[in-house]
């Protein structure tokens, strides 16, 4: 059995604002330099009307969320280590665009002490309120 001292709907939350400097570094990162994301005449051209931010860079913003709440349980005396183990059903809803803000949320959605693990919700939602990814997060708790 391991406590994870964390409690069913929990949440964490982490904003950023997405800019061109985050685009440029994702790409060179990851080597995706599809025009999408760094022509702004091709992707004019496109349904998005502009450029759009890496589906990755979003999602990756659930990684800070997730040690967030890795980091709480620690600090809460939890004597087992959280990894991430997967994200489950990740669903891109809408684009993120250069100078939108976006704030990833992770809600705590079960425990499982016998197995130790726990599922989130996952989502980032634009400043307006709009959904643009949506998803689980699946965390194993090691022990030390």
């Amino acid at each position: 059995m391991i406590e994870t001292f964390l409690k069913v709907g929990e949440r964490a939350e982490f904003s950023k604002t997405i800019g061109e400097a985050d685009l440029v570094l994702f790409s060179g990162l990851t080597g995706d330099f599809d025009p999408i994301h760094v022509n702004e005449d091709y992707a004019r051209q496109t349904a998005f009307g502009r450029r759009i931010a890496h589906g990755g860079l979003v999602m990756g913003l659930l990684s800070t969320t997730a040690s967030m709440m890795s980091r709480r349980s620690v600090e809460r005396g939890a004597q087992a280590v959280p990894v991430s183990i997967g994200y489950d059903r990740i669903r891109f809803i809408k684009p993120v665009f250069i100078n939108d803000t976006i704030t990833a949320r992770y809600t705590i959605e079960e425990i499982d002490s016998e197995q130790g693990r726990s599922r989130s919700a996952v989502e980032v939602v634009k400043s307006d309120g709009e959904v643009c990814l949506a998803g689980t997060h699946i965390m194993k708790w090691v022990k030390r």
